[in-house]
């Protein structure tokens, strides 16, 4: 272990590693923070923490089983010439259902549907959860995928991801609070996600999207609402002032 600590080449791949997750994360930012938004602040608070524990406790129990998790990008069986491997359905599922979830938001936010009563908050909380959780396993095979072909070391992978996690949790409750103050941002978030389920479909079906791409055009559009956020802001300022 103290030859670890010692290790520069540890470090580099630590630093590297993280970084790497913390990008990847972005995904499940975006997620988490599109689907508690719906929520009071109290169960907002709750779900983000129940959901990001989760996702922390799967990525730690996936590095515990290496060999298997590397077997996953094995071919599992063959169509039209192409290998599919567990993963490849995996990463296809999971962009179906962040398809379906992103459509189905945009639905609810255009058409103003929304639950009331107490017996639906509570349900929705626990399907909140439990959709927070299905894309935590997602996000995790991929992200651990990636894990094992950047480092070496286990600790490496598990100090990587512990930080990544709390980076995650940190930037989650801001955004989210973000998005719930200013709605047109939810409908930007929401087209994200679309991009996102496209983006992980193409990479089950062997057509993979560069990540720099999505994440470039992400942080453009997120620029530009930013400056429409401050100019109606301004706006407004005016109109109370006058």
């Amino acid at each position: 272990m103290l030859e670890l600590l010692t290790d520069p080449q540890v470090w580099a791949a630590l630093v590297t590693l993280t970084v790497m997750e913390i990008v990847l994360g972005i995904d499940n930012i975006v997620f988490i923070s599109i689907v508690v938004a719906r929520l009071p602040s109290l169960q907002a608070k709750r779900a983000r923490q129940i959901g990001l524990f989760l996702a922390l406790g799967f990525r730690i129990a996936l590095l515990s089983v290496l060999t298997w998790l590397i077997g996953l990008t094995e071919p599992l069986f063959t169509v039209m010439e192409k290998a599919i491997s567990w993963r490849d359905l995996i990463l296809i599922l999971g962009g179906l259902f962040l398809f379906y979830k992103a459509t189905t938001e945009i639905h609810n936010g255009i058409e103003g549907e929304d639950e009331h009563g107490p017996e639906k908050k509570q349900a929705s909380f626990l399907a909140i959860v439990a959709q927070i959780i299905v894309i935590d396993i997602i996000f995790s095979i991929d992200s651990i995928i990636t894990a094992i072909g950047m480092a070496e070391n286990i600790e490496v992978m598990i100090a990587a991801v512990v930080i990544a996690v709390a980076v995650m949790y940190a930037a989650s409750g801001p955004i989210a609070s973000f998005i719930k103050e200013h709605p047109t941002t939810k409908m930007l978030a929401l087209a994200f996600l679309l991009l996102i389920g496209v983006a992980l479909m193409a990479d089950g079906i062997g057509f993979h999207i560069p990540r720099g791409y999505i994440y470039f055009a992400m942080a453009f559009s997120a620029g530009v609402e930013v400056i429409n956020v401050i100019a109606r802001s301004r706006r407004k300022k005016a109109r109370q002032n006058a």
